[in-house]
């Protein structure tokens, strides 16, 4: 029997984020890597409460094309400088539903689950684009299956 997908409500306020893109058959560890080489030229820890990190596919992968991209943010101060490869943005104040997942290999799965949850509470709107963010909680963990993963899936903003 499948355990019942624990969900909660978060609102995210208006937040500037440092982004990178790392691209590739694996992009996510190279997002991870130059954003922590970043981090530690700003002196900030990467997925820290302070500084959480949120990622998505960027671009999305596609049938029969191994690369792919994975956008990382990385919640900073206004006014914190850019520095190549990194950009600065302000991301919108919006809410989400979570829930929370261990190990890589399950986040598509969880992915899925998330989004039926959401379609079947919100069956008198139109279908969600099930779009939004992974937020690792655990960045010092070496082993990807016993990685703590936060899904943030966007219901409206403001």
């Amino acid at each position: 029997m499948t355990k019942a997908l624990e969900v909660r409500s978060v609102d995210l306020p208006t937040m500037t984020v440092a982004t990178v893109v790392g691209f590739g058959k694996e992009p996510e560890p190279e997002a991870l890597r130059l954003m922590r080489e970043y981090a530690g030229r700003i002196s900030v820890e990467v997925a820290s409460p302070e500084h959480p990190t949120y990622g998505f596919n960027n671009p999305d992968p596609q049938p029969g094309i191994e690369e792919y991209g994975y956008e990382l943010w990385m919640r900073v101060e206004p006014g914190t400088m850019a520095e190549e490869p990194i950009t600065i943005k302000e991301i919108p104040a919006a809410s989400y539903v979570v829930t929370r997942l261990t190990g890589v290999s399950n986040i598509g799965r969880v992915w899925q689950e998330l989004g039926a949850w959401y379609d079947e509470k919100h069956a008198d709107a139109a279908p969600s684009k099930h779009y939004g963010y992974e937020s690792l909680q655990t960045p010092n963990e070496p082993d990807p299956e016993k990685w703590v993963f936060d899904l943030y899936m966007i219901v409206e903003t403001e």
